[in-house]
C-alpha cells in the first residue's frame, strides 16, 4: 500500500509548519522570559526559582517518545492537534496557579505545556515527510525559521502582559491559551502523507544496530550540545541580569535578539549544509558557541550579554539543524518514530538537567562558574565531528581507488 499523496502542495505544508513553529516558540520564550522570574518570586527555597523551567522540559521529554510514536500510528495532524491541547491546558492550570499563588501547581502546568512541546518538536520531521528528498535540508530550515516570530513576540507578551491582570503574570498565561487554540486550528488545515501500511508495523533494525551508527552518534551529541549550552545559559541569564540590576525590559530585550539568532539563520542554513556538508555546519556552530562563552566569561554589561546570546542562538541553530539533518540519513522510514523520539528524550532530559542545574549555578557560583561548565561538551562535539569528516574523507578516498 503506497502513501497518500498531500492534497496541499509542499510548500503550503511547510508554511503551515513555520506558523505552528512561530506559536510554539511564542509559547515557549515567554515562559522561559517569566517561569525562572515567577519561581523566584512563588519558591520558598530560592534555589528553585528555575524549576518551572525544569518541569516544561521533563513534560516535553517525558512525552517525546510518546508523541512520535502516536503521530506514526495516527498521523500527524492528529498528533499536532493533541500537542496544542496539552498547550491550552498547560496554560491555564499555570494561570490559576498565579492566581492561588501556587509553586507546584505552577510546576504541573508547566509540565502540561511541556507535552505540547514534544508534539511540537516533531514539525521540523514533519516538514522532512512533507517535501522532496531534494528539498529536506531546507524544509527543515523554513520550518525553524518560524520560530523568529515567536522570538519577537515572546518577549513582548512577557512585557505587555506582566502586569496587565493581578496578579502579575495572570495576563501571561491566559495569552498563551489563545496562542496554543491558534496552534491547533493550524494544525487542523495540515495534509502531511501518511506512512504506509508497512512502515507503521515495521520495527526496523535493533535499536543498538542503528545507535552504533557513526552518524547518529554525531547527530545526537550535536543537537543535545546545542541545547546544553543553549539551555544552561539562556535560561540562566533572566536572573543573572536581575542580579546584575539590569531591568526586566533589558532581558525581553536580550531573549528576543537570542530567539531571532536562532532561527533567522534557518533561511539560508539549509542551502549552507548543501554548499558546503552538514560536518562544516556543526563544526563552524560549535565554534560559534565557544566563541559566546568567552564572552559571556568577559563581562556582564548588556552588551555582553547581547553578543553572548546572539552567538549563542545561531551557534545552536547550526548545531540542531545540522544535527537533524544528519539524523533523518541514518534511519529507515520504519524506524523514524523511535529514533526521532528517542533523540528528542536525550535532547530534552539533557535540556532538563541543565535548565535545573543553571538556577543553582547562578545563585550559588554565579554567571562565571556556569558559563565555564558549558565548554567540556561543546570541545566534545567538536572532537566527534571531526573524527566524523575524517572517516568519512577516508571511505571518499577509498572508493575513488
Amino acid at each position: 500500500m503506497s502513501a497518500p499523496t498531500s492534497a496541499l502542495p509542499y510548500r503550503q505544508n511547510i508554511a503551515l509548519l513555520a506558523a505552528a513553529q512561530a506559536l510554539l516558540l511564542t509559547n515557549g520564550v515567554t515562559l522561559v522570559a517569566i517561569n525562572g522570574l515567577l519561581g523566584l518570586q512563588l519558591a520558598a527555597d530560592k534555589r528553585l526559582a528555575t524549576l518551572p523551567i525544569t518541569t516544561y522540559v521533563i513534560g516535553a521529554a517525558l512525552a517525546a517518545v510518546p508523541a512520535a510514536l502516536f503521530m506514526k500510528h495516527h498521523g500527524r495532524r492528529i498528533g499536532f492537534m493533541l500537542g496544542a491541547a496539552f498547550g491550552v491546558g498547560g496554560a491555564l492550570l499555570s494561570a490559576i496557579a498565579v492566581y492561588a499563588s501556587s509553586f507546584w501547581l505552577l510546576c504541573l502546568g508547566t509540565i502540561l505545556a511541556g507535552v505540547y512541546n514534544a508534539f511540537g518538536q516533531q514539525y521540523r520531521f514533519a516538514a522532512v515527510d512533507a517535501a522532496p528528498a531534494d528539498w529536506r535540508g531546507k524544509a527543515i530550515s523554513l520550518t525553524l525559521a518560524g520560530g523568529i516570530v515567536g522570538g519577537v513576540i515572546g518577549p513582548q507578551v512577557g512585557t505587555l502582559t506582566r502586569n496587565l491582570l493581578q496578579p502579575t503574570y495572570l495576563a501571561s498565561y491566559l495569552a498563551l491559551i489563545g496562542f496554543a487554540a491558534l496552534a491547533m486550528l493550524l494544525a487542523s488545515r495540515l495534509e502531511i502523507p501518511a506512512l504506509p501500511a508497512s512502515g507503521q508495523q515495521g520495527a526496523g533494525r535493533p535499536f543498538r544496530e542503528i545507535a552504533r551508527q557513526p552518524e547518529l552518534i554525531v547527530a545526537v551529541l550535536a543537537a543535545a550540545c546545542g541545547y546544553a549550552t543553549m539551555n544552561l545559559l539562556m535560561t540562566a541569564t533572566p536572573l543573572a541580569m536581575e542580579i546584575c540590576g539590569l531591568p526586566f525590559a533589558d532581558t525581553a530585550f536580550i531573549l528576543q535578539w537570542h530567539v531571532i539568532g536562532m532561527f533567522a539563520p534557518s533561511f539560508f542554513t539549509g542551502d549552507l549544509i548543501k554548499r558546503y556538508g552538514v560536518l562544516t555546519v556543526l563544526l563552524v556552530g560549535a565554534a560559534l558557541l565557544l566563541v559566546c562563552i568567552g564572552i559571556a566569561l568577559s563581562g556582564v554589561s548588556l552588551m555582553h550579554f547581547w553578543w553572548a546570546l546572539v552567538l549563542l542562538g545561531v551557534g545552536w541553530n547550526f548545531l540542531f539543524v545540522g544535527g537533524t539533518t544528519l539524523l533523518t540519513e541514518a534511519c529507515r522510514p520504519e524506524e523514524k518514530a523511535k529514533i526521532q523520539g528517542s533523540n528528542d528524550f536525550i535532547v530534552l532530559g539533557i535540556q532538563g538537567a541543565t535548565s535545573f542545574a543553571a538556577g543553582l549555578l547562578v545563585t550559588d557560583g554565579g554567571w562565571t562558574t556556569l558559563s565555564i561548565l558549558a565548554l567540556p561538551l561543546v570541545a566534545l562535539t567538536t572532537l566527534a565531528s571531526v573524527v566524523l569528516a575524517v572517516r568519512r574523507r577516508r571511505r571518499a578516498d577509498d572508493a575513488g581507488f
